[in-house]
Parts: structure tokens; sequence; C-alpha cells
């Protein structure tokens, strides 16, 4: 039973809503391309951004290297950027992975070939047909020519998206097949066997180039290029950890899993104890495999599985690797069981503060807040308190920078870890004027009224708003929450009588 509240105090115990959450760093990511031009976006109009799509903050362009630079210097960042500036403007991110090599198309440019970089060919054994596809070109990651044109191809993308705050991730794809750190019909498979240290070795060599040529991109790596969780120890188990995955970390990079549901239980996934130790500090990001193939499969993607998953990996993002209309069709159930965990997703459980504050006096309020998501929120973020006015502006912030929601865990097997915040806040500021003040003088001799002590907040009758963002006071994230002021990212509580001193 809740204790009951003093005179001249206000609590609001506001009810969670359900509906999905757009925010940074975590969503639904939708595979406009993967791997091939003409998957998953071709019936997708230009302009369409997925609003309809319930938590889907992201496109994800997976392009071969052959289609981004066809000749060398001649880029075709276009195949990106046209669809990305309808998501941009609406505020959503784009992450892309480039691949070096692929089975439907040869992915490396012939100019990176023509000018001697080494490689082999291989033959791909279609998975509905059963039969061979013609012969596709696989590089030796390590080839010097090879890596000296790659760079110059990261550094022209880099040019263009590093840093750029419309990036959610980039892939280190440039190692296996589709990037992924494997392809076992090439010396890559057999080098992992025959010489894990080399693998190894020749694997860091694109992790640091990535990261030479990306310092201010949130980068990710595929679970395979750490043996997908199939690697075992001598004692027969899975590793717990790889020493790809540790410098991964040590340079800033986070992990993906490609693929899961793949292969039936209990191998539906295997990498979520990897999962688990990049997410306290890197986003991870969960890819299934393509969803018509998990259909032809009679795979299992129902809301306990995916719940299941996604708690088991930690996840921040999850794909939509299928025609997203579809998708959303048959998998209703299922995506709106995972938006309601994915990644993390801050309720305010109770708001207690006072009825009437007087203009630049400290005072408290006490909230009480709980992250339901599977995943913490691997950036820093902050409380504000906000006066508003009744059109909507705002009259007022304060922030509580003593408490950053990273510090929130999140819910895991049903156990929640509430947090209450005591933030002290001042509303408004008092000074006096000190005489004399020539800009005061002027004034006042051209008839301009001025007050002996300034208060820079009017008293009276203001609504209380929340929010979550910047240190600055900026709404950065949604919440579950009603009331929100348009679509500012504030909500309002009650509330609050502003008055001067010396008033009651």
């Amino acid at each position: 039973m809740k204790p009951s509240v003093p005179a001249g105090v206000t609590a609001v115990r506001p009810v969670a809503t359900d509906e999905a959450l757009i925010n940074p760093d975590m969503g639904f990511v939708y595979y406009h391309y993967s791997n091939r031009l003409w998957a998953y976006g071709i019936h997708t109009a230009n302009g369409d951004t997925l609003d309809w799509f319930p938590g889907c903050s992201t496109i994800y362009y997976r392009l071969l290297w052959n289609d981004l630079e066809p000749e060398e210097g001649e880029y075709r960042w276009d195949l990106i950027d046209s669809t990305a500036q309808n998501w941009i403007a609406k505020g959503k991110k784009i992450a892309i992975r480039v691949i070096c090599c692929n089975q439907t198309e040869t992915a490396t440019p012939q100019y990176v070939r023509d000018a001697g970089a080494t490689g082999e060919w291989f033959q791909y054994i279609d998975r509905v047909s059963h039969k061979p596809l013609p012969p596709r070109w696989c590089p030796n990651y390590t080839d010097p020519v090879f890596l000296e044109k790659l760079e110059e191809f990261l550094r022209a993308m880099a040019r263009r998206y590093d840093g750029n705050p419309a990036v959610a991730f980039i892939d280190v794809g440039s190692y296996g097949i589709y990037g992924e750190g494997h392809h076992g019909a090439t010396h890559l498979q057999n080098l992992r066997e025959e010489n894990e240290a080399e693998f190894n070795r020749q694997a860091r060599v694109h992790l640091d180039l990535y990261r030479k040529c990306f310092p201010n991109t949130y980068l990710v790596v595929s679970d395979d290029i750490g043996g997908g969780g199939w690697l075992k120890g001598p004692d027969g188990r899975r590793i717990p950890d790889h020493p790809l995955f540790e410098h991964a970390r040590a340079i800033g990079i986070g992990l993906r899993d490609d693929s899961i549901l793949c292969s039936p239980p209990p191998n539906e996934w295997l990498s979520d104890g990897y999962a688990r130790i990049f997410a306290p500090k890197f986003p991870v990001v969960v890819e299934t495999g393509h969803i018509p193939f998990i259909i032809d499969k009679g795979y299992e993607w129902s809301p306990a599985v995916a719940l299941r998953c996604v708690e088991a990996y930690r996840a921040s993002y999850l794909s939509i690797h299928d025609f997203p209309k579809e998708h959303l069709r048959d998998f209703r159930e299922t995506v709106d069981a995972v938006n309601r965990v994915l990644g993390y997703r801050f309720e305010l459980r109770e708001a207690v503060f006072p009825d009437a504050v007087v203009i630049g006096e400290e005072f408290s309020i006490e909230s009480t807040w709980v992250n339901v998501g599977v995943a913490p929120r691997t950036k820093g973020n902050f409380l504000a308190w906000s006066l508003m006015n009744d059109d909507g502006t705002v009259a007022w912030t304060v922030t509580d920078d003593e408490f950053d929601f990273r510090a929130l865990e999140p819910k895991i097997g049903g156990v929640e870890k509430p947090r209450t915040v005591k933030s002290v806040c001042r509303f408004g500021f008092t000074k006096a004027i000190p005489q004399p003040d020539q800009c005061v003088g002027w004034a006042r001799a051209a008839g301009r009224e001025f007050p002996d002590v300034v208060t820079m907040l009017k008293p009276g009758r203001y609504r209380l708003a929340v929010s979550v963002g910047k240190a600055d006071g900026t709404p950065e994230i949604a919440l579950p929450l009603g009331g929100q002021v348009g679509t500012t990212r504030r909500y309002i509580l009650g509330k609050i009588t502003v008055r001067s001193h010396g008033t009651r």
C-alpha cells in the first residue's frame, strides 16, 4: 500500500502505454538491400519510410563493393542516399555493410583483380535448385593490393558517413562471405581449422582497418568471426569468449548475430552468451535468417521464441529480413511483443512534486523509474523537468545531471530493478539589479520600464513536464507515457504554481 501524500504535494502514478517507440540506438532494422539490390526493398516505394511498421527505426543497406565502386574512384553513393534522405528527414537512421565476397555475384570490383590482387574462384550450391551457381571470386583477405584498394574505398566511404549523426551503425563487412567472417568453400575454412592464430590475425587486420577509417562511428562485427557459437574448447564446451571479440570490445566494436533461426532447435541461435558480454556497453544487433527461408523450413518465429531470443541476447536491434508488408501481416503479434521489450524502455512509475514553489528557491521532485526493456541504455541520458506554457512553449527547464539513465538495469527473467531519483530543482532566477546601471538608466530615460529586481520567470500556474534526453535539457528519448506535448518528447504530469517572494 502506498504511503499517504502530505498536504501541498502531488503524487502521480502514470499507467505505461503499449506503444512502439522510436528511440536512439535501438529498434527494428529494415533490410532494404540484403547482399543483392532486389531484396527486400524491391516493392517498397522510395518515399516509404515504414512509419506504418511499429518500432522500425533504421533502414539497412547490405551492398556489394562492386555495386558502390564499379570503376576505381567512381562511386554510386546514390544507391544509399536516394532512399536514406527520406528516412533521415523523419529522424530515423541508416546502417551499412559493404561486402567483398558473395555467391550471387562477384562482390570485389574487377579493377582490384586487374591491379594484381590475388584470390580464388569458388562455386556455391543453390539452396533452392540444389545446382551449382556460376563461379565467383573470393579475395585473399590480407593480400596487400586488395587491402590497399579496400582502404581507399573505405576512406572514401568514411568521408561521407563517418561521424554522420544519421548513421546508426556500420558493419565490418570485408572478411568472409557476406562479410560474416567464414566461408566453407574457400581457404578461409581450412585456415580456421588448421591455423586459427593466422585466421585471427587476418581478421584483426580488418577490424583495425575499419576502426582506423571510421573512428567516429559505431561499428559492429558478425558473431561468425568468432565461430558463431560453434567453436568448442578442449573440454568440449563452447568457449566463453573469443580473442577476436576481446579485441573488438577493446577498440570499441560491438556485436551482431548473422543469423538466428537458420538451424533447427536447439541450435536456432548460439551466440547469446557472447552478446551478453557486449551488451552492457555496445547495442547488440540480432538478425534472423531470411524469413522466407525460415518459413520454408518450418522454423517457429512466434512471440514466445522472439521474446526468448531478444532477452537472451539483450538485443537492441532486430531485423526485418523480409518483405516488410508481408512480414507485418504474418508476424504482427510477434512484432508487437518484441516492441514492448526490445532495447531499453523507461517507464515512470511515480512522480512526487510540490503544488507550489517560490521563484529561485530550491525544492525537490522525487521520481521512480524502471527499464522494462531487455537492454541497457549504453549512452548517457538525463532527467529534465520543465514548466510549460499553455501554448506548448517552455517557460523554464532544469536538468538533473546527477542521475544517468545508463544506471537503469534491464528487466531480465521478469525481475524489475526500479530506481528512485530525487531531483533538486529551482525554477526561475531572482537578482537585484545593481545601481546605478547604464543600460537601466538609458532605458528609463527613454521611457522604458525597468524593475529593480529581475525574476526571469513570471509568477503563475504552469504545467509540469518530464523528459529524458541530453544534459542541456533537450528531450531525446520517447517514453511509454501519455500527455506528450505535440511531438516534443516532453510529457505533462500535472500543474505547479510558481510564486514570487513574500507570497503564499
